[in-house]
């Protein structure tokens, strides 16, 4: 990709925060703030985390160039010795991270950045802002290809997607999220992912009859060619006439490999059995039957159960701008200040009226729990950094709030993977983002750690994400600290 400058994609009290810090000179303390969620989207029992790879990028093109000052000066909040060092600026921390693709739950870090306060600040929005869109459209993506039950799912919203970013940006995450091809001509080129497309109405209408725009297509593209067959009646012209291209086609000795139909309005359910039948009938039953209009994986679900017999998926608005939940809330809290003189980090917590707006205090770390027998996921634990968790010794999980819930796992029943990677050290990038096509492998693969209830689309069962004994202990001390008498 090419390099892009957004240092000036922020908040302006991000900068406003950093002038205060630069004139309390002892202020620009060594910090750890974390990224996370509070909250599943779509209602769903998991996330997919997406989003890194921008990310990365936004963080090696940190700067302020001369423009950015300029424009800075102009807005007369900013002093000469703050623009100054501006102009120098760049980044100098360290960053850990969960790998794109994976699956992913509420309250652990997604992103821990550790590095001077007025560096961590600056780039808190850029960072929400990315990873929370690729997040919420990896999950929708997920959601949509789980209810397909192995058919194909394409992305095709970039029309309905708020503005050029998301659209490409967004088919991105959606080939992460399970997605078999976008029909994003740029995001194809950027990220080398598949695109795939048919036609519009609008050919079938240029043309003097319908069998004329089927005929012509079809011999553009004799090894994929799917006719959109409801430009005038579905049954009763699109279907017949498609046929009839298709046995031209085999006539004329061309090997059918990717063709069939595409349905875009209609009772799909009906429309697609009377349409595998009379294909059938012909002796096409290879035929692919691709649907779309307004799709999303609850109307896929209920396509499925009425026995439509439709084997590929257009998705467009309700995926690229996840209709139903637009948003996915992440967040970015302080956790630690390190001690100047200890140089060892001291936990920090923000209380809050509502329970689930209580912060983990600390430097952390997360460790996935899998059961050696099925493989599958049995809960993440949030630690703070270093300690070990030794699957040669018995395990007690226990639940943060309601703290009687309990699961004791025996010696050698679990097996232990830690999440978290490095990503930054010392403002240098020591990671390396596999393709997406690579991403969009090993999330399928961190899906079916997921059992099938935390999966299913409606009322799903959630993964437990459990504190350590110490991490847990470590907050109701700083909890009791704070606790003021009338």
């Amino acid at each position: 990709m090419s390099e892009c400058n957004l240092t000036l994609l922020t908040d302006l009290y991000e900068l406003t925060m950093m002038q205060g810090y630069f004139k309390e000179k002892d202020a620009n303390e060594t910090v750890i703030f974390d990224a996370f969620y509070r909250n599943n989207p779509n209602g769903n029992g998991y996330s997919i985390c997406a989003g890194l790879e921008q990310f990365i990028d936004y963080i090696n093109n940190l700067h302020f160039d001369e423009k950015d000052i300029e424009y800075l000066r102009s807005v007369g909040l900013f002093e000469e010795d703050f623009l100054e060092y501006l102009n120098h600026f760049k980044f100098s921390g360290d960053i850990y991270a969960i790998p794109e693709g994976t699956v992913i739950f509420p309250r652990e870090p997604l992103v821990k950045v550790i590095a001077p306060i007025m560096e961590a600040q600056l780039i808190e929005t850029a960072l929400l802002n990315i990873i929370n869109h690729q997040s919420l459209i990896a999950t929708k993506a997920a959601r949509v290809v789980y209810s397909a039950q192995g058919d194909g799912v394409m992305e095709f919203g970039l029309r309905r997607a708020q503005g050029p970013d998301a659209g490409v940006y967004g088919a991105r995450a959606a080939m992460i999220g399970g997605c078999v091809a976008t029909s994003n001509v740029l995001a194809g080129q950027m990220f080398d992912i598949p695109v795939r497309g048919t036609h519009a109405h609008s050919w079938i209408m240029s043309f003097p009859d319908e069998l004329s725009a089927f005929r012509a297509y079809a011999k553009m593209y004799p090894t994929s060619c799917i006719l959109l067959v409801d430009t005038y009646d579905t049954l009763k012209s699109g279907v017949p006439n498609a046929i009839r291209v298709f046995k031209e086609m085999r006539e004329a000795g061309i090997k059918l490999t990717s063709y069939g139909i595409r349905l875009d309005s209609g009772d799909l359910a009906y429309l697609s059995k009377k349409a595998k039948k009379m294909l059938d009938k012909e002796g096409f039953t290879d035929a692919t039957i691709s649907a779309s209009n307004d799709l999303d994986e609850l109307l896929i679900n209920s396509l499925k159960i009425q026995g439509a017999t439709i084997n590929s998926w257009g998705v467009g608005t309700n995926l690229i701008t996840s209709k139903d939940c637009p948003a996915f809330g992440g967040v970015y809290k302080l956790a630690a200040i390190m001690d100047k003189k200890s140089g060892k980090f001291i936990p920090k917590i923000k209380l809050s009226e509502n329970a689930e707006k209580i912060t983990n205090p600390g430097n952390k770390c997360i460790k996935r729990i899998y059961s050696r027998e099925t493989g599958k996921i049995i809960a993440d634990l949030i630690c703070l950094e270093g300690e070990i968790v030794d699957e040669r010794n018995s395990l007690l999980l226990f639940d943060p709030i309601e703290t009687w819930k309990k699961t004791h796992l025996a010696p050698n029943t679990y097996s232990v993977r830690d999440l978290m990677v490095p990503i930054f050290k010392n403002g240098k990038c020591v990671y390396e983002s596999p393709s997406v096509m690579d991403i969009r492998e090993y999330c399928q693969k961190e899906l079916d750690t997921l059992w099938e209830e935390s999966r299913r689309l409606v009322n799903p069962h959630q993964v437990y994400v459990d504190l350590s004994n110490q991490l847990w202990h470590t907050k109701n001390q700083l909890l009791d600290s704070y606790h003021y008498k009338d």
